[in-house]
């Protein structure tokens, strides 16, 4: 049932943070494998190739897909039911990834996580959307977006304190189970506790009578949108490199210090993504709520700025001689490359119209995650592969990461687009929600 109600400044902040914690599950059952990689690779006797695919494409082509037709359910139906369905279906499928065997049996289950990830971002966004006035949305979304280094962290947490005392003694089966087990909890959870919002409350007054385009009207609709179309491939090609670096992370530094203490490496990263990588999501959604209310273009100023601030640091970190000065390198990285995902988010729903915003998301995801996700991971590993045929395992890691940094700079570009286009689309956007309220 919906409520009629305008909800409590607790209960909006109670629901933002529950659905950021289900953000960060999303993430940790997607980074685990990163983490994990080393060993599951070695347990499963997988090349880079397909611990490639496994991390990328396997995943994301059923999670983006998927999320189509379930954001056509999110415009329409219960978003708190089909969130928590979601979460469950993901959960049991992370536990079923530590039963696997082979490659087959891991690449199907990583498939099952992907499809009821699906069902994450789409209802939370519009959620989220319906509680929160466009003036204050950048900052909602940022603080949901911290859900990413948050789960991050809590993924390198999570392996630091159930591989054991040994750094050798990783038993990866039993974290992806006790991970699984626990995401079902936090499904129950999130059933019982939230309410569906009024759809179109901070734009309609509350006003329920919503007509809902057809499928082909969304899409037609949301691709018309210069703004928000240069916005999904300026976050799409940044989060390339991002995805990339978090697979084969872990697997190069213990190539560049075999020595080092794993237990202590993965603590570290943990820390660093939950501090730098998610102040900079922080710090960036309210830069751009602030430097927006003044010029609207900073929505794309200020992720240009910050991931061209990205490129350098991002491959100086793969070419210095110690894992402390990679680790140090990194904490300055993950800063800035958290700024664009609290003004992207908020771009992808406020551009899009009042009942499309489920769709908005659920669109945006498929252009982020099939060049992101599913091209990062897969691009890397297959060219580590390639450069391995004629150098050593750890310089043929160094100039991989070299060439996929190297994707920041259509990024750069995208986003330069966004800063040229946004304010027109901007303004026809609230027209657009004004004379959906007057219809």
């Amino acid at each position: 049932m919906t409520d009629q109600k305008t909800p409590s400044k607790n209960y909006r902040s109670m629901v933002l943070v529950l659905l950021t914690i289900v953000y960060g599950f999303n993430f940790i059952d997607r980074q685990i494998v990163g983490i994990l990689a080393p060993f599951i690779q070695k347990d499963l006797d997988l090349t880079n190739t397909q611990l490639g695919l496994l991390i990328g494409l396997a995943f994301a082509t059923f999670y983006t897909v998927v999320a189509i037709p379930i954001a056509w359910l999110a415009d329409r139906y219960n978003r708190v039911n089909i969130l928590s369905i979601a979460l469950a279906v993901w959960s049991g499928f992370t536990a079923l990834t530590g039963l696997a065997g082979n490659f087959m049996q891991i690449g199907l289950a990583r498939m099952g996580v992907g499809i009821g990830e699906a069902g994450g971002s789409p209802p939370s966004h519009s959620i989220i959307s319906d509680l929160y006035p466009k003036e204050e949305r950048a900052g909602a979304l940022g603080v949901y977006s911290m859900g990413i280094p948050l789960g991050i962290m809590a993924a390198y947490f999570a392996t630091a304190s159930l591989m054991g005392s040994s750094g050798e003694d990783v038993d990866w089966r039993r974290i992806f189970i006790f991970l699984g087990v626990t995401g079902v909890v936090l499904a129950v959870i999130v059933r019982l506790l939230l309410r569906e919002p009024v759809r179109g409350a901070m734009e309609l007054g509350g006003r329920e009578d919503i007509v809902q385009p057809a499928f082909r009207d969304s899409l037609n609709s949301l691709l018309k949108i210069p703004a928000w179309w240069a916005m999904c491939f300026g976050i799409a090609f940044g989060s390339f490199v991002s995805y990339a670096t978090s697979a084969f992370q872990t697997k190069y530094l213990v190539l560049l210090d075999p020595s080092f203490d794993f237990k202590t490496l993965v603590i570290t990263l943990g820390i660093i993504n939950g501090t730098t990588y998610a102040g900079g999501a922080f710090f960036g959604a309210r830069l751009a709520d602030r430097w927006g209310a003044k010029n609207i273009r900073a929505y794309g100023w200020l992720p240009a700025i910050a991931i061209s601030i990205c490129l350098p640091i991002g491959i100086g970190s793969f070419w210095v001689s110690t894992v402390w000065a990679h680790l140090a390198l990194t904490t300055v990285f993950l800063l800035f490359l958290g700024i664009y995902l609290g003004p992207s988010f908020a771009i992808a729903q406020t551009l899009a119209p009042i009942n499309m915003r489920a769709m908005s998301t659920a669109l945006f995801f498929f252009i982020l995650n099939m060049i992101a996700l599913g091209g990062g991971p897969t691009f890397t590993g297959w060219i580590i592969d390639v450069f391995k045929e004629s150098n050593g395992d750890l310089t043929s890691m160094r100039y991989a990461m070299t060439v996929t940094s190297c994707m920041f700079i259509p990024s750069i570009i995208s986003f330069m687009v966004v800063a040229r286009v946004l304010p027109k689309d901007w303004a026809a956007a609230e027209k657009r929600n004004q004379e959906l309220a007057e219809s």
